[in-house]
C-alpha cells in the first residue's frame, strides 16, 4: 500500500515511520523547505547558536510511552523551564509561587499563610469560572491577576480576558512553594542537536519519501489513505470560511554576550507592545559559554491573515460553530484521516501530539492486521 502525510511535524513523522516500518511506501509531502513544522530548530548563521525559529519549544511530558519514543531519535539534555516576568518596571518569577507571591506584596509568607493570604484575596463568589478573567479572580485575587496576565492576555489574544475560556488559565500552575519549574511534568528536557534533528531520524526509515517545498494540493499520486495534519479548513479549499488563528512575529537581534540572562522573560504591561523576549542560547546551557554573541527574538502576537502561519487556534463561538461544520465534511470523506493540532483545531503541545499520533498507529495496526483500511476521520474527538 502507498500511503500519504501531509505535513513534516511530530504527528506526521510518527505515522510515516510506523507505516514504513510495516512495509509500506509512504509519501510525506511539506510545502516549507525544512521538516519539523513549528518545531523547526537550526543553526544561527550569524551567530552559531541553535535557533528555535518559531518559537520555544521545551519537551514536557507525563506519558513514559512518548518520552521512551523521542529518546530513542535522539539525546535529550535535562532542560527546566524557569520564566521571569516584568511586571511594573520589577522582574518577577514565573509561575506565580511562594516567591513571586512575597516578591510582590513585599511580605514574608510561609506556605501556609501565603495560601491564606491569596485565598482572602480570591473572589470565593465565582464557584463555576467560566471565563480567563473568572478563572483568574476566583483563583489569584486582582492585584497578581492585573500584575501578570490582564496586559499580556490582551496582547497575545487580541481580546479582552472576559471573552477568553477558563480553560486557557486552568493550565497555568499556582505553587506556595518556592519551585519555579514552570512545568508540573516528570519527564522534561531538551534535544541536544535540535527538534529538526529528531523529526529527521524519525523519517531515516526505508519506504519514505519526504518532498519538501511541495503543498498536498499539487499531488497528482493516488494513495491508499491520506494522514493530513495541515489545516483542516485549508483541506476543504476554506469552503466554510477561515478558522481564526493567532499568528506571531520575530523581530530578531544580535548582541554581545549574556542579553538577559535567561531563555524567556514576559512583559506582562499593556504598553509594552511584545509579549516575550527569548534569548536562544539559554536553551541549550551545555553549549552557550561556546558562543561570544547572542541571538534574541521579540514577539508579537496578532491575528492570523492568509499566507501567516497559524499558531493558536483561538477556538471563540464562531470558530467554533465553524469548525463543528468542517468535523462533518470530514466525517463524510473517504479515505482521510485529520489529526495533529491544525487537523483536529486544538491546541497541543508535542508531547499530546506524539501520544495521540502512537494511539492513531495503534488503531492503524488493528485494522491493516484485519486486512483493511477503515480508519476513522479523526482518531480523537476535535469537539
Amino acid at each position: 500500500m502507498v500511503f500519504c502525510v501531509v505535513g513534516a511535524g511530530f504527528s506526521g513523522a510518527v505515522i510515516a515511520r510506523h507505516l514504513a516500518e510495516r512495509g509500506h511506501k509512504v509519501v510525506v509531502v511539506d510545502e516549507r523547505p525544512h521538516l519539523g513544522g513549528n518545531c523547526h530548530t537550526e543553526r544561527d548563521a550569524q551567530t552559531g547558536v541553535m535557533v528555535h525559529r518559531y518559537g520555544p519549544h521545551i519537551f514536557h511530558t507525563a506519558d513514559e510511552r512518548t518520552w521512551a519514543y523521542v529518546q530513542r531519535f535522539g539525546t535529550f539534555r535535562p532542560y527546566i523551564n524557569r520564566v521571569k516576568a516584568i511586571s511594573g518596571g520589577r522582574v518577577y518569577t514565573l509561575p506565580v509561587n511562594l516567591l513571586t507571591i512575597n516578591q510582590f506584596f513585599g511580605t514574608t509568607l510561609g506556605p501556609k499563610d501565603a495560601l491564606a493570604f491569596i485565598q482572602a484575596k480570591a473572589d470565593r463568589s465565582i464557584t463555576d469560572p467560566q471565563s480567563f478573567e473568572e478563572q483568574a479572580l476566583s483563583m489569584i485575587g486582582p492585584e497578581l491577576y492585573r500584575a501578570f496576565f490582564y496586559g499580556y492576555t490582551r496582547k497575545q489574544w487580541g481580546l479582552e480576558p472576559t471573552e477568553l475560556p477558563a480553560s486557557i488559565l486552568k493550565r497555568l500552575p499556582l505553587r506556595f512553594n518556592y519551585d519555579d519549574n514552570y512545568f508540573n511534568h516528570p519527564y522534561q528536557g531538551m534535544p541536544e542537536n535540535g527538534y529538526t534533528a529528531i523529526v529527521e531520524n524519525i523519517l531515516a526509515v526505508d519506504g519514505v519519501e519526504v518532498r519538501l517545498g511541495c503543498s498536498f494540493e499539487s499531488l497528482t499520486d493516488t494513495f491508499e489513505h491520506v494522514f493530513y495534519t495541515g489545516p483542516i479548513d485549508r483541506y476543504f479549499g476554506f469552503r466554510l470560511g477561515r478558522l481564526g488563528y493567532r499568528t506571531l512575529d520575530f523581530e530578531r537581534f544580535v548582541d554581545d554576550g549574556d542579553h538577559q540572562g535567561t531563555a524567556v522573560i514576559n512583559y506582562c504591561d499593556e504598553q509594552v507592545p511584545y509579549t516575550r523576549i527569548s534569548e536562544h542560547k539559554h536553551f541549550a546551557p551545555w553549549e552557550q559559554d561556546q558562543f561570544s554573541k547572542t541571538v534574541c527574538f521579540r514577539e508579537y502576537s496578532r491575528l492570523a491573515g492568509e499566507g501567516d502561519v497559524p499558531y493558536y487556534p483561538i477556538r471563540l463561538v464562531h470558530e467554533k460553530r465553524m469548525l463543528d461544520s468542517y468535523i462533518a465534511l470530514a466525517r463524510e470523506e473517504k479515505a482521510v484521516s485529520f489529526l495533529g493540532r491544525l487537523g483536529t483545531y486544538r491546541y497541543l503541545d508535542m508531547d499530546v501530539t506524539i501520544k495521540e499520533a502512537l494511539a492513531a498507529c495503534d488503531l492503524i495496526d488493528t485494522q491493516l492486521a484485519a486486512g483493511t483500511c477503515d480508519l476513522p476521520a479523526f482518531f480523537v474527538d476535535p469537539g
